[in-house]
């Protein structure tokens, strides 16, 4: 079992580094979107390089974290500002991180990575060298693909709050960013094939699936198509996710299921007041809210998960349990949802329930305490009853972090496999 607080910092992991060849002219890095563009999903707002690294510097990034045996090239990334839409379909900006490989390639073939939870908008791909999510762009960079990495809306240099799992945000973000990192290579005389192998962890998992089921779909996007999927440990039943965080039997299950909870009350309206859902000790609405001093009467739960809170500030002032930070009856009607809430989570407990027609490969840990591996089952039950073909990976008694790590370098030889027959 992990620690709380290292299970805290999970939250906020996923995977990225990033690379592109230094053909890209100063004045072109440094350039908006042109007035044609302005408006348009994945227009490019702004590019700014955030590294340039040799084989070997990737290496030894890598080293000690994730296997580094497969790294073939140098690499450079650039942190890019896109535009895109929010969970109510409204334009705003969102962030990204774009790996390029140095390796003298025109034709790139393309890695769309989705990163796991994360509550603190610095904690990901395109912000935090240290980022779990910078190592795996870094990876999938250096073998020779292109790496696009979005942030989310409302992480990194975003706009607004992160609506954490909202199926239309995730895709929005996430097929705009591959086709702001399409005009990012092309202004360095470069071209993304068309086919995309999408691959995530944790949030990412199931974000991977709605994502490569939007490629694939007629007239959902004109130039990406699917070319393979390889989740990683997500919650798939997420139903069964939350009720299981609401019965305190995943690591950390109060602080997974508020980050849940506050989210869509933002953006669906799951309850009229903090009062409602949390304990007396954590409804106060003009309360503590972690920063600085010590913890008053009451602490503003809410205010905690506002994207400038790190996990460490909000470990230090909510409890682990559900049972100890939200109401009983709130806590039942988790466990047993109805109305709106029953409603929304409908798409997210069916981000398998189609039939990909590309090669499927879904990793998990049996070690696993934050995500229990019977998610898996569950996706590769409704591929199944889809027709579609796919295989399940353990790849060990490792926790959820673990998971990922071990996940990755099996993740570069699927593609690689799929690549080879037309995948």
């Amino acid at each position: 079992m992990t620690s709380r607080k290292k299970t805290l910092r999970i939250l906020a992991a996923a995977t990225a580094l990033a690379s592109v060849p230094a053909l890209l002219a100063p004045a072109a890095v440094a350039a908006a979107d042109t007035p044609g563009e302005r408006g348009r999903g994945g227009a490019v707002v702004s590019v700014e390089q955030a590294a340039d690294l040799t084989a070997e510097e990737v290496a030894g990034q890598l080293r000690g974290k994730v296997d580094s045996s497969q790294v073939r090239y140098g690499v450079t990334a650039y942190r890019v500002t896109y535009r895109t839409t929010n969970s109510s379909g409204a334009a705003t900006t969102a962030s990204q991180l774009v790996v390029l490989p140095k390796n003298g390639v025109r034709q790139l073939s393309t890695v769309s990575w989705l990163h796991g939870t994360t509550v603190y908008r610095k904690d990901v791909a395109s912000e935090d060298p240290e980022s779990a999510d910078r190592l795996a762009a870094l990876l999938f960079a250096s073998t020779g693909r292109a790496v696009s990495a979005p942030d989310y809306v409302g992480l990194g240099s975003g706009e607004g709050f992160h609506p954490y799992g909202d199926p239309g945000a995730t895709v929005a973000a996430s097929v705009d960013g591959l086709r702001a990192a399409r005009t990012l290579a092309h202004r360095s005389g470069r071209e993304l094939q068309r086919k995309v192998q999408v691959s995530g962890f944790s949030q990412g998992g199931p974000a991977t699936m709605l994502v490569g089921r939007a490629l694939q779909q007629a007239g959902a996007e004109r130039y990406f198509t699917l070319g393979a999927l390889a989740p990683v440990s997500g919650p798939y039943d997420l139903s069964a996710f939350e009720a299981a965080a609401a019965n305190d039997r995943i690591e950390n299950s109060g602080l997974y299921l508020a980050y849940f909870v506050i989210a869509w009350n933002r953006m669906y309206g799951l309850y009229t007041s903090p009062g409602a859902v949390f304990q007396p000790s954590y409804a106060g609405e003009s309360g503590y809210d972690g920063e600085g001093g010590e913890p008053g009467e009451k602490v503003d739960v809410e205010s905690l998960f506002d994207g400038y809170h790190t996990t460490d500030a909000i470990a230090r002032v909510l409890p682990a349990a559900s049972k100890d930070l939200f109401t009983e009856d709130f806590l039942n009607k988790i466990r047993k949802p109805e109305g709106i809430l029953k409603d929304r989570l409908r798409p997210m407990d069916n981000t398998c329930d189609w039939r990909p027609n590309v090669p499927v490969e879904i990793f998990y840990a049996r070690g696993d305490k934050d995500v229990d591996p019977s998610n898996t089952a569950y996706c590769s039950g409704q591929l199944t009853r889809r027709g579609a073909a796919n295989r399940t990976t353990d790849v060990g008694d490792v926790d959820h972090s673990g998971s990922v790590r071990q996940a990755l370098p099996r993740i570069v030889r699927f593609f690689e496999e799929s690549a080879r027959i037309g995948g």
